[in-house]
């Protein structure tokens, strides 16, 4: 009898693990969709306005090799 209450605890340990793994899984990943939007990644008007911000005008060439440079770490 013990063995069974044994078994039974296991098993159910393992489920609440996994659902638990998907779970965050799930709230972790509809977050981060969310502060991407609210916050999305480095463009070409950036660029230009940190250029335009530093006293510089920059040229398409400019934008474009520094947008290139930045896409390699990705």
């Amino acid at each position: 009898m013990v063995n069974l209450a044994w078994w039974a605890f296991v098993l159910i340990l393992i489920g609440v693990l996994l659902v638990g793994g998907l779970v965050g899984f799930l709230l972790s990943r509809t977050w981060f969709k969310k502060y991407l939007e609210k916050n999305p990644p480095v463009n070409e008007r950036m660029i230009r306005e940190m250029m335009r911000q530093m006293g510089r005008t920059p040229s398409e060439k400019q934008v474009r090799q520094i947008l290139s440079s930045m896409n390699q770490y990705k």
